[in-house]
Protein backbone atom coordinates (compact mmCIF):
# COMPACT_ATOMS: atom_id res chain seq x y z
CA UNK A 1 0.00 0.00 0.00
CA UNK A 2 1.10 3.13 -1.00
CA UNK A 3 1.90 5.73 1.80
CA UNK A 4 1.31 8.87 0.33
CA UNK A 5 -2.04 10.12 -1.75
CA UNK A 6 -0.18 9.84 -4.96
CA UNK A 7 -0.26 5.65 -5.33
CA UNK A 8 2.34 6.19 -7.89
CA UNK A 9 4.75 8.14 -6.80
CA UNK A 10 6.94 9.34 -3.86
CA UNK A 11 7.07 12.94 -2.93
CA UNK A 12 9.97 14.88 -2.73
CA UNK A 13 10.92 16.85 0.90
CA UNK A 14 9.50 20.03 -0.71
CA UNK A 15 6.17 18.30 -1.24
CA UNK A 16 6.11 16.68 1.72
CA UNK A 17 6.08 19.86 3.62
CA UNK A 18 3.60 21.47 1.27
CA UNK A 19 1.34 18.63 1.88
CA UNK A 20 1.65 18.95 6.09
CA UNK A 21 1.02 22.48 5.71
CA UNK A 22 -2.01 22.19 3.56
CA UNK A 23 -3.25 19.19 5.72
CA UNK A 24 -2.98 21.43 9.11
CA UNK A 25 -5.04 24.04 7.20
CA UNK A 26 -7.70 21.48 5.91
CA UNK A 27 -7.96 19.65 9.17
CA UNK A 28 -10.61 22.51 10.45
CA UNK A 29 -11.76 22.62 7.33
CA UNK A 30 -12.81 19.37 6.90
CA UNK A 31 -15.11 20.11 10.52
CA UNK A 32 -16.80 22.89 8.82
CA UNK A 33 -17.62 20.48 5.74
CA UNK A 34 -18.90 17.76 7.94
CA UNK A 35 -20.81 19.72 10.37
CA UNK A 36 -22.15 21.44 7.50
CA UNK A 37 -24.19 18.05 6.39
CA UNK A 38 -25.38 17.11 10.24
CA UNK A 39 -26.48 20.81 9.99
CA UNK A 40 -29.95 20.69 8.34
CA UNK A 41 -30.85 18.40 11.56
CA UNK A 42 -28.44 19.08 14.11
CA UNK A 43 -27.91 22.46 14.28
CA UNK A 44 -27.01 23.25 18.02
CA UNK A 45 -26.14 19.96 19.08
CA UNK A 46 -23.55 19.60 15.89
CA UNK A 47 -21.75 22.93 16.44
CA UNK A 48 -22.01 22.87 20.20
CA UNK A 49 -20.47 18.87 20.00
CA UNK A 50 -17.59 19.97 17.57
CA UNK A 51 -16.90 23.59 19.29
CA UNK A 52 -16.39 21.33 22.69
CA UNK A 53 -14.07 18.95 21.02
CA UNK A 54 -12.10 21.94 19.87
CA UNK A 55 -11.66 23.30 23.16
CA UNK A 56 -10.97 20.01 25.16
CA UNK A 57 -14.35 19.90 27.03
CA UNK A 58 -14.61 16.12 26.59
CA UNK A 59 -17.80 16.01 28.34
CA UNK A 60 -21.69 16.66 27.44
CA UNK A 61 -20.73 15.75 23.82
CA UNK A 62 -21.36 12.39 23.50
CA UNK A 63 -25.34 13.04 22.43
CA UNK A 64 -24.49 15.73 20.01
CA UNK A 65 -21.81 13.73 18.25
CA UNK A 66 -24.12 10.53 18.63
CA UNK A 67 -26.91 12.82 17.13
CA UNK A 68 -24.67 14.22 14.40
CA UNK A 69 -23.89 10.37 13.30
CA UNK A 70 -27.39 9.71 12.70
CA UNK A 71 -27.84 12.87 10.43
CA UNK A 72 -24.86 11.74 8.78
CA UNK A 73 -26.05 7.60 8.41
CA UNK A 74 -29.52 9.26 7.01
CA UNK A 75 -27.40 10.39 3.82
CA UNK A 76 -26.90 6.69 3.27
CA UNK A 77 -28.75 3.95 1.72
CA UNK A 78 -28.91 2.16 4.72
CA UNK A 79 -29.08 4.29 7.62
CA UNK A 80 -29.78 1.37 10.08
CA UNK A 81 -26.85 -0.60 9.66
CA UNK A 82 -24.56 2.74 9.67
CA UNK A 83 -25.81 3.93 12.94
CA UNK A 84 -25.56 0.47 14.35
CA UNK A 85 -22.25 -0.30 12.95
CA UNK A 86 -20.35 3.32 14.08
CA UNK A 87 -22.25 4.08 17.22
CA UNK A 88 -19.72 1.78 19.34
CA UNK A 89 -17.16 3.63 18.26
CA UNK A 90 -18.32 6.99 18.38
CA UNK A 91 -19.18 6.44 21.74
CA UNK A 92 -16.37 4.73 23.10
CA UNK A 93 -13.70 7.21 21.71
CA UNK A 94 -12.57 10.85 21.25
CA UNK A 95 -14.33 11.87 18.21
CA UNK A 96 -15.77 14.35 16.24
CA UNK A 97 -17.84 14.80 12.58
CA UNK A 98 -14.49 14.81 10.91
CA UNK A 99 -13.58 11.75 11.87
CA UNK A 100 -17.05 9.82 10.62
CA UNK A 101 -15.44 9.26 6.85
CA UNK A 102 -12.32 7.19 8.44
CA UNK A 103 -14.74 5.58 11.02
CA UNK A 104 -16.53 4.21 8.15
CA UNK A 105 -13.98 2.82 5.74
CA UNK A 106 -12.46 1.38 9.07
CA UNK A 107 -16.29 -0.29 9.81
CA UNK A 108 -15.91 -1.74 6.21
CA UNK A 109 -12.94 -3.08 6.00
CA UNK A 110 -13.08 -4.88 9.48
CA UNK A 111 -16.35 -6.44 8.20
CA UNK A 112 -15.02 -7.52 4.92
CA UNK A 113 -12.45 -9.24 5.88
CA UNK A 114 -14.31 -11.02 8.94
CA UNK A 115 -16.85 -11.92 6.10
CA UNK A 116 -14.14 -13.20 3.47
CA UNK A 117 -12.53 -15.83 6.23
CA UNK A 118 -16.13 -16.68 6.91
CA UNK A 119 -17.22 -17.60 3.61
CA UNK A 120 -13.66 -19.70 2.75
CA UNK A 121 -14.32 -21.54 6.03
CA UNK A 122 -18.01 -22.73 5.10
CA UNK A 123 -18.55 -26.29 4.81
CA UNK A 124 -20.60 -25.41 1.51
CA UNK A 125 -17.24 -24.00 0.32
CA UNK A 126 -14.94 -25.87 1.42
CA UNK A 127 -16.92 -29.15 0.00
CA UNK A 128 -17.38 -27.79 -3.20
CA UNK A 129 -16.43 -30.14 -6.21
CA UNK A 130 -17.22 -29.65 -9.77
CA UNK A 131 -14.38 -27.63 -11.48
CA UNK A 132 -16.92 -24.45 -12.52
CA UNK A 133 -17.59 -24.14 -9.20
CA UNK A 134 -14.37 -23.83 -7.73
CA UNK A 135 -13.42 -21.47 -10.68
CA UNK A 136 -15.71 -19.35 -9.10
CA UNK A 137 -14.56 -19.34 -6.12
CA UNK A 138 -11.31 -18.60 -7.16
CA UNK A 139 -12.42 -15.50 -8.74
CA UNK A 140 -14.65 -14.50 -5.44
CA UNK A 141 -11.45 -15.10 -3.40
CA UNK A 142 -9.57 -12.85 -5.52
CA UNK A 143 -12.34 -10.36 -6.16
CA UNK A 144 -12.76 -9.83 -2.11
CA UNK A 145 -9.09 -9.02 -1.93
CA UNK A 146 -9.16 -6.26 -4.30
CA UNK A 147 -12.14 -5.23 -2.40
CA UNK A 148 -9.79 -5.26 0.79
CA UNK A 149 -7.25 -3.32 -1.26
CA UNK A 150 -9.39 -0.68 -2.00
CA UNK A 151 -10.69 -0.42 1.52
CA UNK A 152 -7.23 -0.08 3.08
CA UNK A 153 -6.32 2.12 0.22
CA UNK A 154 -8.82 4.69 0.84
CA UNK A 155 -8.66 4.41 4.23
CA UNK A 156 -4.88 5.24 4.38
CA UNK A 157 -6.43 8.28 2.61
CA UNK A 158 -9.16 8.79 5.06
CA UNK A 159 -6.09 9.41 7.72
CA UNK A 160 -4.86 11.90 6.28
CA UNK A 161 -7.31 14.24 4.11
CA UNK A 162 -10.37 13.62 2.09
CA UNK A 163 -9.84 17.00 0.73
CA UNK A 164 -7.32 16.32 -1.22
CA UNK A 165 -8.39 13.05 -2.43
CA UNK A 166 -12.17 12.94 -3.43
CA UNK A 167 -11.77 11.15 -6.66
CA UNK A 168 -9.58 8.43 -5.61
CA UNK A 169 -12.00 7.73 -2.94
CA UNK A 170 -15.30 7.60 -5.29
CA UNK A 171 -13.56 5.61 -7.06
CA UNK A 172 -11.88 2.90 -4.65
CA UNK A 173 -15.12 2.65 -2.87
CA UNK A 174 -17.02 2.32 -6.14
CA UNK A 175 -14.76 -0.55 -7.09
CA UNK A 176 -14.80 -2.20 -3.50
CA UNK A 177 -18.13 -2.35 -4.29
CA UNK A 178 -18.35 -3.37 -7.58
CA UNK A 179 -15.46 -6.54 -6.61
CA UNK A 180 -18.18 -7.83 -3.97
CA UNK A 181 -21.16 -7.77 -6.25
CA UNK A 182 -18.80 -9.55 -8.68
CA UNK A 183 -18.19 -12.06 -6.82
CA UNK A 184 -21.84 -12.35 -6.13
CA UNK A 185 -22.65 -12.66 -10.22
CA UNK A 186 -20.24 -15.45 -10.90
CA UNK A 187 -22.04 -17.71 -8.45
CA UNK A 188 -24.68 -16.51 -9.88
CA UNK A 189 -23.39 -17.34 -13.40
CA UNK A 190 -22.62 -20.63 -12.39
CA UNK A 191 -25.95 -21.83 -11.85
CA UNK A 192 -27.06 -20.20 -14.88
CA UNK A 193 -28.28 -16.99 -13.20
CA UNK A 194 -30.22 -18.68 -10.84
CA UNK A 195 -29.93 -18.50 -6.98
CA UNK A 196 -27.96 -21.58 -5.44
CA UNK A 197 -27.35 -22.14 -1.85
CA UNK A 198 -23.86 -21.27 -2.39
CA UNK A 199 -24.67 -18.00 -3.38
CA UNK A 200 -27.47 -17.40 -1.21
CA UNK A 201 -24.53 -17.80 1.77
CA UNK A 202 -22.31 -15.17 -0.74
CA UNK A 203 -25.49 -12.83 -0.37
CA UNK A 204 -25.85 -13.20 3.33
CA UNK A 205 -22.56 -13.31 4.47
CA UNK A 206 -21.54 -10.29 2.12
CA UNK A 207 -24.68 -8.26 3.08
CA UNK A 208 -23.28 -6.28 5.74
CA UNK A 209 -20.06 -5.39 4.27
CA UNK A 210 -21.85 -4.52 0.71
CA UNK A 211 -23.42 -2.09 2.81
CA UNK A 212 -21.08 -0.89 4.82
CA UNK A 213 -19.07 -0.47 1.96
CA UNK A 214 -21.89 1.74 0.38
CA UNK A 215 -22.10 3.42 3.33
CA UNK A 216 -19.26 5.35 3.30
CA UNK A 217 -19.57 6.01 -0.16
CA UNK A 218 -22.47 7.56 0.68
CA UNK A 219 -20.69 9.80 3.17
CA UNK A 220 -17.76 10.69 1.12
CA UNK A 221 -19.92 11.57 -1.99
CA UNK A 222 -22.01 13.87 0.78
CA UNK A 223 -18.87 15.38 1.69
CA UNK A 224 -17.76 15.90 -1.93
CA UNK A 225 -21.14 17.59 -2.54
CA UNK A 226 -20.80 20.02 0.13
CA UNK A 227 -17.14 21.04 -0.41
CA UNK A 228 -18.48 21.52 -3.95
CA UNK A 229 -20.76 23.76 -2.84
CA UNK A 230 -18.08 26.11 -0.95
CA UNK A 231 -15.74 25.67 -3.51
CA UNK A 232 -13.04 23.87 -2.62
CA UNK A 233 -11.12 21.81 -4.68
CA UNK A 234 -8.13 19.36 -4.46
CA UNK A 235 -4.68 20.62 -4.93
CA UNK A 236 -2.07 18.26 -3.51
CA UNK A 237 -2.66 15.94 -6.81
CA UNK A 238 -3.20 18.42 -9.06
CA UNK A 239 1.07 18.41 -9.60
CA UNK A 240 2.59 16.00 -11.64
CA UNK A 241 5.26 13.63 -9.23
CA UNK A 242 8.67 14.51 -9.33
CA UNK A 243 9.58 10.84 -10.41
CA UNK A 244 7.62 11.21 -13.85
CA UNK A 245 10.41 12.81 -16.55
CA UNK A 246 8.88 14.97 -19.01
CA UNK A 247 10.47 11.95 -21.34
CA UNK A 248 7.82 9.11 -19.62
CA UNK A 249 5.46 11.50 -20.25
CA UNK A 250 5.48 11.93 -23.89
CA UNK A 251 6.06 7.99 -24.21
CA UNK A 252 2.59 7.43 -25.66
CA UNK A 253 3.50 9.48 -28.70
CA UNK A 254 7.38 8.77 -28.57
CA UNK A 255 8.11 6.53 -31.66
CA UNK A 256 9.07 2.50 -30.60
CA UNK A 257 12.33 2.97 -32.04
CA UNK A 258 12.90 5.88 -29.62
CA UNK A 259 11.96 4.40 -26.56
CA UNK A 260 14.56 2.33 -24.10
CA UNK A 261 12.67 -0.80 -23.35
CA UNK A 262 13.15 -3.02 -20.04
CA UNK A 263 12.22 -6.02 -21.32
CA UNK A 264 11.31 -7.42 -25.20
CA UNK A 265 9.32 -10.37 -26.10
CA UNK A 266 9.65 -11.74 -29.82
CA UNK A 267 8.45 -14.57 -31.21
CA UNK A 268 11.69 -14.74 -33.41
CA UNK A 269 14.12 -15.12 -30.43
CA UNK A 270 15.15 -12.05 -31.14
CA UNK A 271 14.31 -10.62 -27.46
CA UNK A 272 14.79 -12.05 -24.34
CA UNK A 273 11.32 -13.82 -23.79
CA UNK A 274 9.30 -16.02 -26.47
CA UNK A 275 5.84 -15.32 -24.22
CA UNK A 276 4.49 -12.09 -22.62
CA UNK A 277 3.19 -14.46 -19.71
CA UNK A 278 7.33 -14.99 -18.98
CA UNK A 279 8.28 -11.29 -19.96
CA UNK A 280 5.63 -10.81 -16.75
CA UNK A 281 7.33 -12.80 -14.17
CA UNK A 282 9.67 -10.35 -14.14
CA UNK A 283 8.12 -7.12 -13.33
CA UNK A 284 8.91 -5.53 -9.95
CA UNK A 285 6.36 -5.17 -7.41
CA UNK A 286 4.81 -2.25 -6.75
CA UNK A 287 6.80 0.06 -8.61
CA UNK A 288 6.71 3.74 -8.69
CA UNK A 289 9.20 3.56 -12.32
CA UNK A 290 7.73 2.89 -15.54
CA UNK A 291 8.63 -0.47 -16.62
CA UNK A 292 8.39 -0.69 -20.48
CA UNK A 293 7.67 -4.26 -22.30
CA UNK A 294 7.92 -4.20 -26.23
CA UNK A 295 6.18 -6.79 -27.83
CA UNK A 296 7.49 -7.32 -31.15
CA UNK A 297 4.95 -8.35 -34.10
CA UNK A 298 3.51 -11.86 -34.01
CA UNK A 299 0.62 -13.61 -32.79
CA UNK A 300 0.96 -14.72 -29.03
CA UNK A 301 -1.34 -17.70 -27.98
CA UNK A 302 -1.44 -17.12 -24.75
CA UNK A 303 -4.63 -17.64 -22.57
CA UNK A 304 -5.38 -15.13 -19.55
CA UNK A 305 -2.44 -13.32 -19.90
CA UNK A 306 -2.96 -11.56 -16.50
CA UNK A 307 -0.41 -8.36 -15.61
CA UNK A 308 -1.09 -8.68 -11.61
CA UNK A 309 -2.30 -6.36 -9.10
CA UNK A 310 1.24 -6.02 -7.47
CA UNK A 311 2.85 -4.98 -10.98
CA UNK A 312 2.34 -1.13 -10.92
CA UNK A 313 3.23 1.39 -14.00
CA UNK A 314 3.73 -1.11 -16.58
CA UNK A 315 3.81 0.06 -20.46
CA UNK A 316 3.12 -2.76 -22.89
CA UNK A 317 3.76 -1.20 -26.72
CA UNK A 318 3.49 -3.47 -29.55
CA UNK A 319 4.24 -3.12 -33.26
CA UNK A 320 0.19 -2.23 -34.10
CA UNK A 321 -2.97 -3.32 -33.45
CA UNK A 322 -2.99 -5.64 -36.59
CA UNK A 323 0.91 -6.90 -36.33
CA UNK A 324 1.03 -7.77 -32.27
CA UNK A 325 -1.57 -10.23 -31.36
CA UNK A 326 -2.62 -11.78 -28.05
CA UNK A 327 -4.95 -14.54 -28.46
CA UNK A 328 -6.83 -16.86 -26.45
CA UNK A 329 -10.02 -18.74 -26.49
CA UNK A 330 -11.63 -19.12 -23.10
CA UNK A 331 -15.15 -19.21 -22.58
CA UNK A 332 -18.31 -19.84 -20.67
CA UNK A 333 -19.45 -22.25 -22.54
CA UNK A 334 -16.68 -24.69 -22.41
CA UNK A 335 -16.71 -23.94 -18.47
CA UNK A 336 -14.48 -20.82 -17.70
CA UNK A 337 -16.86 -17.93 -15.29
CA UNK A 338 -16.83 -14.70 -17.36
CA UNK A 339 -14.64 -13.34 -15.24
CA UNK A 340 -11.36 -15.30 -15.76
CA UNK A 341 -11.70 -15.84 -19.55
CA UNK A 342 -10.25 -13.23 -20.68
CA UNK A 343 -7.56 -13.33 -22.68
CA UNK A 344 -5.49 -10.29 -21.29
CA UNK A 345 -6.30 -8.97 -17.58
CA UNK A 346 -4.62 -5.77 -16.18
CA UNK A 347 -5.31 -5.48 -12.53
CA UNK A 348 -1.65 -3.42 -11.85
CA UNK A 349 -2.19 0.27 -11.49
CA UNK A 350 -1.28 2.60 -13.78
CA UNK A 351 -1.20 -0.05 -17.35
CA UNK A 352 -0.70 1.07 -20.61
CA UNK A 353 -1.34 -0.67 -23.71
CA UNK A 354 -0.11 0.82 -27.19
CA UNK A 355 -0.32 -0.76 -30.36
CA UNK A 356 -1.76 -3.93 -29.72
CA UNK A 357 -4.55 -6.41 -30.22
CA UNK A 358 -6.53 -8.81 -27.91
CA UNK A 359 -9.04 -11.65 -28.95
CA UNK A 360 -11.05 -14.08 -27.98
CA UNK A 361 -11.30 -16.59 -30.69
CA UNK A 362 -13.77 -18.62 -29.18
CA UNK A 363 -16.84 -17.62 -31.64
CA UNK A 364 -20.46 -16.37 -30.80
CA UNK A 365 -21.92 -20.01 -29.91
CA UNK A 366 -19.41 -20.13 -27.00
CA UNK A 367 -21.44 -16.88 -25.02
CA UNK A 368 -18.69 -15.11 -22.71
CA UNK A 369 -15.79 -14.69 -23.80
CA UNK A 370 -13.55 -11.75 -22.94
CA UNK A 371 -10.73 -10.29 -25.12
CA UNK A 372 -9.53 -7.60 -22.70
CA UNK A 373 -10.32 -7.36 -18.66
CA UNK A 374 -8.98 -4.26 -17.09
CA UNK A 375 -9.39 -3.41 -13.11
CA UNK A 376 -6.82 -1.25 -13.46
CA UNK A 377 -7.31 1.91 -12.20
CA UNK A 378 -5.56 5.04 -14.27
CA UNK A 379 -5.31 2.15 -17.21
CA UNK A 380 -5.07 3.60 -20.97
CA UNK A 381 -5.23 1.43 -23.76
CA UNK A 382 -4.18 3.61 -26.92
CA UNK A 383 -4.54 2.37 -30.41
CA UNK A 384 -5.23 -1.27 -29.61
CA UNK A 385 -7.70 -3.53 -30.82
CA UNK A 386 -10.59 -5.56 -29.02
CA UNK A 387 -11.59 -8.65 -31.41
CA UNK A 388 -13.98 -11.50 -29.65
CA UNK A 389 -17.81 -11.80 -29.95
CA UNK A 390 -20.16 -11.99 -26.52
CA UNK A 391 -18.35 -9.74 -23.94
CA UNK A 392 -15.60 -8.50 -25.72
CA UNK A 393 -13.98 -5.86 -23.93
CA UNK A 394 -14.81 -5.95 -19.58
CA UNK A 395 -13.64 -2.30 -17.85
CA UNK A 396 -14.37 -4.07 -14.45
CA UNK A 397 -13.96 -1.21 -12.37
CA UNK A 398 -11.88 2.34 -11.57
CA UNK A 399 -11.09 4.50 -14.16
CA UNK A 400 -9.80 3.76 -17.45
CA UNK A 401 -9.33 5.35 -20.84
CA UNK A 402 -9.45 4.25 -24.34
CA UNK A 403 -7.90 6.17 -27.52
CA UNK A 404 -8.45 5.69 -31.38
CA UNK A 405 -9.43 2.16 -30.09
CA UNK A 406 -11.36 -0.34 -32.47
CA UNK A 407 -13.68 -2.61 -30.36
CA UNK A 408 -15.66 -5.38 -32.25
CA UNK A 409 -18.38 -7.64 -30.99
CA UNK A 410 -21.73 -9.29 -30.55
CA UNK A 411 -23.92 -8.98 -27.02
CA UNK A 412 -22.70 -6.36 -24.52
CA UNK A 413 -19.73 -6.25 -26.14
CA UNK A 414 -18.55 -3.13 -23.96
CA UNK A 415 -19.66 -4.29 -20.38
CA UNK A 416 -18.71 -3.79 -16.70
CA UNK A 417 -18.69 -0.66 -13.59
CA UNK A 418 -15.62 1.36 -14.59
CA UNK A 419 -15.39 4.82 -15.08
CA UNK A 420 -14.43 4.81 -18.45
CA UNK A 421 -14.34 6.62 -21.61
CA UNK A 422 -14.02 5.41 -25.38
CA UNK A 423 -12.85 8.68 -27.13
CA UNK A 424 -12.07 8.09 -30.83
CA UNK A 425 -12.82 5.13 -31.04
CA UNK A 426 -13.93 2.10 -34.12
CA UNK A 427 -17.25 0.18 -32.32
CA UNK A 428 -18.37 -2.53 -35.28
CA UNK A 429 -21.04 -4.62 -33.95
CA UNK A 430 -20.71 -8.03 -36.20
CA UNK A 431 -23.29 -10.47 -36.99
CA UNK A 432 -24.47 -12.73 -33.85
CA UNK A 433 -25.50 -15.88 -33.89
CA UNK A 434 -29.09 -16.51 -35.63
CA UNK A 435 -31.52 -15.01 -33.49
CA UNK A 436 -29.71 -13.03 -31.39
CA UNK A 437 -29.60 -9.41 -30.97
CA UNK A 438 -26.47 -7.11 -31.05
CA UNK A 439 -26.00 -4.69 -27.18
CA UNK A 440 -22.88 -2.54 -27.98
CA UNK A 441 -23.23 -1.63 -23.89
CA UNK A 442 -23.94 -3.21 -20.75
CA UNK A 443 -23.45 -1.02 -17.52
CA UNK A 444 -23.50 -2.31 -14.28
CA UNK A 445 -23.78 0.35 -11.58
CA UNK A 446 -25.00 -0.99 -8.69
CA UNK A 447 -25.19 2.17 -6.05
CA UNK A 448 -26.61 5.85 -7.11
CA UNK A 449 -23.38 6.93 -5.30
CA UNK A 450 -20.56 5.20 -7.65
CA UNK A 451 -18.77 7.41 -10.23
CA UNK A 452 -19.42 4.64 -12.77
CA UNK A 453 -20.34 4.66 -16.18
CA UNK A 454 -20.15 4.11 -19.88
CA UNK A 455 -18.97 6.77 -21.70
CA UNK A 456 -18.90 6.72 -25.39
CA UNK A 457 -17.42 10.34 -26.81
CA UNK A 458 -16.69 11.20 -30.48
CA UNK A 459 -16.74 7.78 -31.75
CA UNK A 460 -17.86 5.98 -35.20
CA UNK A 461 -20.01 3.52 -34.40
CA UNK A 462 -20.75 1.46 -38.31
CA UNK A 463 -21.51 -2.55 -38.57
CA UNK A 464 -18.50 -4.97 -38.63
CA UNK A 465 -20.25 -7.53 -40.99
CA UNK A 466 -24.12 -7.66 -43.03
CA UNK A 467 -26.29 -6.93 -40.06
CA UNK A 468 -29.35 -7.73 -42.23
CA UNK A 469 -32.05 -8.80 -40.40
CA UNK A 470 -30.31 -8.21 -37.21
CA UNK A 471 -31.56 -5.95 -34.32
CA UNK A 472 -28.79 -3.94 -33.17
CA UNK A 473 -28.95 -1.66 -29.76
CA UNK A 474 -26.59 0.75 -27.86
CA UNK A 475 -27.29 -1.17 -24.98
CA UNK A 476 -28.77 -2.56 -22.18
CA UNK A 477 -29.18 -2.00 -18.60
CA UNK A 478 -27.27 -4.53 -17.12
CA UNK A 479 -27.88 -2.75 -13.25
CA UNK A 480 -30.49 -0.58 -11.72
CA UNK A 481 -28.17 2.16 -12.08
CA UNK A 482 -27.03 1.33 -15.30
CA UNK A 483 -25.33 4.52 -16.40
CA UNK A 484 -24.09 5.00 -20.08
CA UNK A 485 -23.70 8.74 -22.33
CA UNK A 486 -23.74 8.29 -26.16
CA UNK A 487 -22.06 11.76 -27.51
CA UNK A 488 -20.86 13.07 -30.23
CA UNK A 489 -20.70 10.12 -32.50
CA UNK A 490 -21.31 8.42 -36.04
CA UNK A 491 -23.90 6.70 -35.72
CA UNK A 492 -24.87 4.41 -38.78
CA UNK A 493 -27.86 3.48 -39.77
CA UNK A 494 -28.39 -0.22 -38.35
CA UNK A 495 -29.15 1.10 -35.46
CA UNK A 496 -32.83 -0.20 -34.13
CA UNK A 497 -35.28 3.37 -33.80
CA UNK A 498 -35.83 2.29 -30.17
CA UNK A 499 -32.25 2.56 -29.52
CA UNK A 500 -31.97 0.66 -26.14
CA UNK A 501 -33.15 -2.85 -25.47
CA UNK A 502 -34.50 -3.76 -21.62
CA UNK A 503 -32.70 -6.56 -19.51
CA UNK A 504 -36.26 -8.00 -18.71
CA UNK A 505 -39.26 -7.47 -20.00
CA UNK A 506 -40.63 -4.30 -21.52
CA UNK A 507 -39.17 -1.24 -19.44
CA UNK A 508 -36.20 -0.19 -17.59
CA UNK A 509 -35.58 0.47 -13.61
CA UNK A 510 -36.52 4.05 -13.61
CA UNK A 511 -33.15 4.96 -11.60
CA UNK A 512 -30.77 3.90 -14.64
CA UNK A 513 -29.36 7.55 -16.07
CA UNK A 514 -28.81 6.94 -20.60
CA UNK A 515 -28.24 9.40 -22.78
CA UNK A 516 -27.57 10.17 -26.18
CA UNK A 517 -26.11 14.26 -27.25
CA UNK A 518 -25.37 15.52 -30.18
CA UNK A 519 -24.54 12.36 -32.33
CA UNK A 520 -25.47 12.24 -36.23
CA UNK A 521 -25.70 9.68 -38.80
CA UNK A 522 -28.41 8.09 -39.79
CA UNK A 523 -29.04 5.81 -36.75
CA UNK A 524 -28.73 8.79 -34.18
CA UNK A 525 -32.19 9.75 -34.91
CA UNK A 526 -34.44 9.65 -31.67
CA UNK A 527 -38.02 10.24 -32.48
CA UNK A 528 -38.98 6.43 -31.68
CA UNK A 529 -36.66 6.03 -29.15
CA UNK A 530 -38.12 3.68 -26.07
CA UNK A 531 -39.57 5.65 -23.73
CA UNK A 532 -38.13 4.83 -20.52
CA UNK A 533 -37.90 7.82 -17.54
CA UNK A 534 -33.96 7.02 -17.07
CA UNK A 535 -33.44 8.06 -20.92
CA UNK A 536 -32.84 11.40 -21.30
CA UNK A 537 -32.52 13.14 -25.24
CA UNK A 538 -32.85 16.45 -24.33
CA UNK A 539 -29.81 17.43 -21.88
CA UNK A 540 -27.58 20.52 -23.09
CA UNK A 541 -23.92 20.79 -23.10
CA UNK A 542 -23.83 21.98 -19.42
CA UNK A 543 -25.87 18.93 -17.60
CA UNK A 544 -23.55 16.32 -20.63
CA UNK A 545 -20.09 17.88 -19.72
CA UNK A 546 -19.91 16.42 -16.45
CA UNK A 547 -19.37 13.01 -18.57
CA UNK A 548 -15.87 14.61 -20.42
CA UNK A 549 -12.30 13.28 -19.16
CA UNK A 550 -11.76 16.01 -16.30
CA UNK A 551 -14.79 15.52 -14.43
CA UNK A 552 -15.90 11.94 -15.13
CA UNK A 553 -12.32 10.33 -14.94
CA UNK A 554 -10.11 12.83 -13.29
CA UNK A 555 -7.98 12.51 -16.32
CA UNK A 556 -6.61 15.63 -16.87
CA UNK A 557 -4.12 15.06 -14.31
CA UNK A 558 -3.60 11.31 -15.10
CA UNK A 559 -3.59 11.50 -18.45
CA UNK A 560 -1.46 14.22 -18.95
CA UNK A 561 1.20 12.55 -17.38
CA UNK A 562 0.50 9.74 -19.43
CA UNK A 563 1.25 11.21 -22.46
CA UNK A 564 -1.97 10.38 -24.33
CA UNK A 565 -4.13 12.55 -26.71
CA UNK A 566 -7.55 13.70 -25.36
CA UNK A 567 -10.16 15.85 -25.68
CA UNK A 568 -11.01 17.37 -22.60
CA UNK A 569 -14.22 18.68 -23.70
CA UNK A 570 -17.49 18.02 -25.63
Amino acid sequence: MASNLNPYGKMSEAEQERFIARRKARKRIAIIVISSIVLAAVVVAAVVGVSSQEKGDKSGGKDSISSALKAVCNATLYPESCYSSMSPLVNSNNVSPADFPKLAVQVAVNELSRASVKFFQHDVVKNAKDNMTKLALESCQELLSLAIDHLNESLAVTDKSILDAFDDLGTWLSSAGTYQETCIDALLENNNGTSSPLSLIASDILRLPSEYTSNSLAIISSIQSSVGAIGQRRLLMDETPAWLSFNERKLLQTPTSNIKFDAIVAKDGSGKYQTIRDALKDVPEKSDKRYIIYVKKGVYHENHVTVEKGHWNVMMVGDGMNSTIVTGSLNFIDGTPTFQTATFAVKGKGFIARDMEFVNSAGPSKHQAVALMSTADLSVFYRCKMDAFQDTLYPHSNRQFYRECTILGTVDFIFGNSAVILQNCNILPRKPNHGQQTTITAQGKIDPNQNTGIVIHNCIIKQYDDLTGVNNYLGRPWKNYSTTVFMKNNMGGFIHPNGWLPWVGNDAPPTIFYAEFQNYGPGAITTNRVKWRGLRLNLNANQVSRFTVKPFISGHKWLERAGVRYNPNL
